[in-house]
């Protein structure tokens, strides 16, 4: 074995015959700011270089170090550059480069030889910790397999991160960037977990609550309700729209995940949600109709009540109207002002058009034998569902008595045991009931919205449905437009010969008929009707509350 004396004489040695007269250079390279920061990353490589450099008695010149990750083009790394002009800038000094792994010098076997020979024009000395570089033939060689074993690396690790994040999200957990409202908690055991924060619950809950109800009735509205509350502070609503629509989109919120780029289906997530599925349910039905995004229109007018509502059935181009002066009087007319469709400024009499709409009304009246028959199997649907929510409750309230009598139980287990590992056994079973039953109560009871008296509702929206020209006729402008947004599902397509085209039925009254139609004893059909009708009927309960005139007309058709 070499004595000290042997060993400092062979690196005097070897630093005199191949780093003679040469100053050191340590690179290093890191994946981000935090890992050069906290002295885990750039610094200990640097440390470990230093330490090398001292050990063959190299002087240091500097250091250089890269907050950059992936392979690539070793010129896309600015202390690389910064690195080789340095050199370049000092043609009288003689370097040696110092790595601590070969996997910082290049993760890419093409960039690997291309900087290998940029060092070798500039005849600098390549030196790695882990790694002896070598210029003959076998040693080409070999470096070059180590240099494709890299690459090969790197080119693994994206696809095995998706493959871990496809297994959080298979799991119930959001693998990526926090969502507005929540903040990425770690756990045991658990990892990542989202949970609730202020904005969430001040904010984006009551936002996306208002909005179902129909108190925040638009985008718009939403928008402007978010910023007082602080979410985008000094940013103007209009600005802030598609945001806004990502929000309302989002499951998210109501306690699911999903994944559409990786055809990850939504399932129940294992966060806390914002909002209840149903409150989610009516957000979306409330986005279908187009009430939901449209903005007051200006030029609203009792003169022509339809202007902002029709379409032209050719080209799917607005309708407009205006005034055309004749030889002794004035004429009201309907137009397509569509440049190249075959209507552009075809006139449509005003009057034609508005008595073609009053019986597209009439003839989509609720019929007496569907109202009866709707109303029969609504209450025995929602008796069921009555029945199906007490149940629920009840076997919620049987696991949390059993859940604290186990609690109970264990406790006094662990208490008398005498051996430690049983106790820790104990313990575990006490934190997995206490986690589950703390859920429970945070969830709390399986109730309906209380704000909205479904069966009232479903009374006075049938009555209306009953002689919708009736409720047409006493409505101002304003309301007819809301009326129109309502009843509804998008803005009724026209055409001169033909008058409204087929398929613009009342979605309102079909859902009606759905109802009617329906077998009772199908669990699962009547159930998804319900679910389509409650959505229905909070959007017309919001409708119905939206003003005291709208609703004491209402009343009045009603009755």
């Amino acid at each position: 074995m070499p004595t000290k004396l042997e060993k400092r004489v062979r690196t005097v040695t070897e630093s005199d015959d191949l780093y003679a007269n040469r100053v050191g250079i340590p690179y290093s390279r890191v994946s981000d700011k935090s890992q050069e920061t906290n002295g885990t990353g750039g610094m200990s490589q640097q440390t470990r270089c230093i330490k090398k450099l001292e050990e063959l008695g190299i002087p240091l010149e500097r250091s250089f170090v890269d907050t950059y990750t992936g392979g690539g083009d070793f010129m896309n790394r600015p202390a690389m550059r910064a690195l080789l002009a340095y050199i370049d800038a000092n043609p009288a000094k003689q370097f040696v480069v110092i790595f601590d792994d070969l996997k910082r010098f290049a993760r890419d076997t093409e960039f690997h030889i291309k900087l290998r020979t940029e060092l070798k024009i500039r005849d600098v000395i390549p030196l790695c910790l882990n790694y002896k570089f070598d210029d003959t033939p076998e040693g080409m060689f070999v470096e070059t397999i180590f240099a494709a074993a890299a690459e090969l690396e790197r080119n693994q690790n994206p696809r095995q991160v998706i493959h871990n994040m496809k297994a959080r999200l298979d799991g119930g957990y959001w693998p990526f960037a926090k969502k507005r409202g929540y903040d990425m908690v770690l756990e045991p055991g658990k990892g990542k977990v989202a949970r609730p924060n202020k904005i969430g619950l001040e904010a984006i809950k009551p936002a996306l609550e208002g909005f179902a109800s129909g108190n925040l009735p638009r985008k718009i509205d939403v928008a402007k309700f978010l910023i007082e509350r602080g979410l985008w502070e000094g940013k103007s609503p209009v600005r802030v729209l598609d945001y806004v629509s990502t929000i309302l989109n989002d499951s998210f919120y109501c306690g699911d995940v999903e994944y559409k780029p990786w055809e990850a289906k939504r399932a129940r997530g294992n966060h806390e949600r914002l909002i209840e599925p149903d409150t989610f349910a009516r957000i979306q039905a409330r986005l279908s109709n187009d009430s939901a995004t449209q903005k007051p229109r200006k030029d609203t007018s009792e003169e022509f009540p339809l202007r902002g509502l029709l379409v032209c059935a050719v080209c799917n181009g607005h309708l407009c109207a205006s005034l055309s002066t004749g030889r002794s009087k004035k004429y009201q007319y309907y137009f397509c002002q569509t440049k190249g469709c075959e209507m552009f400024y075809k006139s449509l009499r005003k009057q034609a058009v508005e008595d073609h709409f009053i019986e597209l009304l009439s003839r989509n009246k609720l019929k007496p034998e569907v109202e009866s028959v709707a109303s029969a199997v609504f209450n025995k649907v929602w008796s069921k569902e009555a029945e199906a929510y007490k149940w629920q409750e009840y076997l919620t309230e049987q696991r949390k008595t059993e859940l604290s009598k186990k609690l109970k139980e264990l406790s006094e287990m662990a208490r008398k045991a005498k051996s430690e590992a049983v106790v820790r056994t104990y313990e575990t079973q006490m934190n997995e009931a206490a986690v589950e039953l703390e859920k429970m109560e945070a969830t709390g009871p399986v109730v309906r919205d209380p704000s909205i008296p479904y069966r009232t509702a479903f009374d006075k929206s049938m009555g209306m449905l009953r002689s919708p020209v009736s409720t047409w006729d006493l409505f101002d402008v304003h309301d007819q437009h809301r009326l129109f947004f309502f009843l509804f599902e998008r803005k009724l397509a026209y055409t001169k010969n033909e008058g409204y085209r087929t398929g613009n039925e009342l979605s309102k009254t079909r859902l009606f008929e759905e109802l009617a139609a329906t077998n009772s004893d199908d669990v699962d059909t009547a159930y998804k009707t319900l679910n389509l009708l409650k959505c229905y009927l909070a959007e017309f309960w919001a409708f119905y509350r939206s003003s005291p005139a709208l609703q004491k007309t209402l009343e009045k058709v009603s009755s």
